[in-house]
């Protein structure tokens, strides 16, 4: 019996508490009909402020407050006080309503408790208490739901995000413009090739050591050099008529490494310390082909004959040729080294050489490892056996040879068919390279062999002889790649490890 009179008297106690709350309700409602809710933003805040006008003249002075943070602040804030006391309205002229809900709270529990024989135990009443540092309960699999889709968000944003690009209007309008000084050439055979002496152009706009530069291949758009920098972007430059910056694409997070041009001239593809491989289209900004690799890229080549498959090296023993149609992986070389440093297709580019670092105290082979492009296995790999590694490779243009750069401050000559033998007759040396990976290329007539130097200074040696021509002293830092215009016969490009780009002529 006891039992049962104590769930009477509760029931009755709730039914006093729902009329209690209903008649408070109502008189709340009929005052907040006369009142109007501005609010107020604070400009580059996240908080906003509500302040109560009476809509009305009241004859009582008139006084306004502000109450900052809604109720739905707190309750998405989880390091914040759940049991804070906010301010949802305040009424001006009506001082003795405005209370605070915590207030509020403390009069309605008191009104329904009063009167009752209720005991304490059966109070039920939220605690006020400040409770810091308290989360709610997540289940495992929601929170790895939740986890995963900022990560999808991002590799989705990444794939269809656009290069950040930084071009000028005059360097928009002269981006597909056929140079003036260009057009005299275009219809006729290139002539022989006249060693530079002064300077035209001087482009400072890397804040970092340019890695690799470049002419566009189309002759028509040759006026463009492209410029790979440890500062994480990639430049294209008006080089032969303005010597301006034209655009800057910052695809990377971390240095730049390999840029090469398209055949067609109308896309870039780069690598870099990122591991991220990217192929950004020249004149939208956007990335037409993007994707991560295992390893730090060092080297990228276009196949000569089919402009959408390329090949890519670096911090690792592995070289992968991928397509672009498919964005797929076509084949893998592996070798037993730990870097590659440079690649070179040979002509028609049924086989392709590249440098490693693979050189020991007793022997040296696997420096220079000749490759089959379609079987993806090796022809040779005993090609050059002096215990000095080659950073660059280069190939002549109308001789089946080709030239390697070594640390051993010389360069040397090799067949490019096969067994690849080495020219004991001629080597190429008066230069320095000491470490850097200092590039080297033919003029396009194949007369001269033109090589940078840590020391600053460009080497002409005059191919046939073996000797050098002239010395040109062009840059402070180390002078990591020199290369001649492809269409104008005396135009040079250099850079150096100080973020320097010169043309000379």
């Amino acid at each position: 019996m006891s039992l049962v009179a104590y769930e009477d008297s509760d029931s009755e106690t709730e039914a006093e508490k729902t009329e209690a709350l209903d008649a408070s309700g109502r008189q709340t409602n009929q005052l907040s009909s006369s009142v109007s809710c501005v609010q107020h933003f604070a400009p580059g805040s996240t908080k906003s402020a509500y302040e109560m006008h009476p809509s009305g003249s009241t004859g009582r002075s008139g006084r306004s407050r502000v109450c900052e943070d809604p109720p739905e602040h707190y309750a998405q804030n989880n390091n914040t006080d759940m049991a804070r006391p906010y301010c949802p309205r305040v009424y001006s002229g009506h001082a003795a309503l405005s209370v605070a809900y915590k207030n509020y709270e403390q009069a309605s529990s008191s009104s329904t408790n009063s009167g009752n024989g209720v005991s304490q135990k059966r109070t039920h009443k939220d605690n006020t208490t400040t409770i810091t540092g308290i989360r709610p309960y997540i289940p495992k699999r929601l929170r790895q739901e939740n986890s995963s889709k900022p990560e999808k968000e991002e590799s989705d944003q990444r794939g269809s995000s656009d290069c950040d690009v930084k071009f000028s209007v005059s360097g928009e309008q002269t981006l597909r413009k056929i140079s003036e000084l260009i057009k005299p050439y275009l219809g006729s055979k290139y002539k022989v090739t006249e060693i530079p002496k002064s300077l035209i152009f001087y482009m400072s706009k890397h804040s970092g050591p340019v890695n690799e530069i470049q002419w566009c291949p189309v002759r028509e758009q040759s006026h463009m050099l492209l410029s790979a920098s440890m500062d994480k972007t990639v430049k294209v430059w008006d080089a032969v008529d303005t010597g301006c910056c034209l655009k800057t694409f910052s695809c990377h997070s971390c240095a730049v490494r390999a840029a090469r041009w398209s055949s067609c001239g109308r896309r870039i593809l780069s690598g870099g310390f990122d591991s991220m491989l990217h192929l950004t289209d020249v004149e939208t900004g956007k990335q037409i082909f993007s994707s991560k690799t295992e390893f730090r890229i060092s080297a990228l080549k276009f196949h000569p004959t089919e402009s959408n498959v390329f090949l890519c090296g670096g911090f690792s023993p592995e070289v992968k040729a991928w397509d672009l149609r498919t964005s797929k992986v076509l084949r893998v070389y592996k070798a037993a080294v730990q870097q590659t440093l440079d690649i070179l297709f040979l002509p028609e580019g049924r086989e392709f050489l590249t440098s490693t670092d693979a050189v020991s105290r007793d022997s040296a082979d696997r420096t220079i490892v000749a490759w089959d492009f379609q079987s993806a296995a090796k022809i040779s790999n005993q090609i050059f056996h002096e215990r000095y590694t080659c950073p660059s490779l280069t190939l002549h243009p109308k001789e089946s040879v080709f030239v390697a750069q070594t640390n051993g401050n010389y360069m040397a000559l090799f067949s490019a068919q096969r067994p690849y033998r080495i020219n004991k007759k001629k080597r190429y040396e008066g230069h320095k390279v000491e470490g850097f990976a200092v590039g080297c290329e033919f003029s396009p007539d194949g007369t001269l062999l033109v090589t940078g130097s840590s020391d600053g200074k460009v080497f002409f040696y005059n191919y046939h002889t073996s000797r050098i021509i002239r010395t040109l002293s062009a840059h402070k830092e180390a002078c990591v790649s020199a290369i001649f215009h492809p269409v104008l016969p005396s135009l040079l490009a250099t850079c150096d490890w100080a973020g320097e780009i010169k043309i000379w002529q």
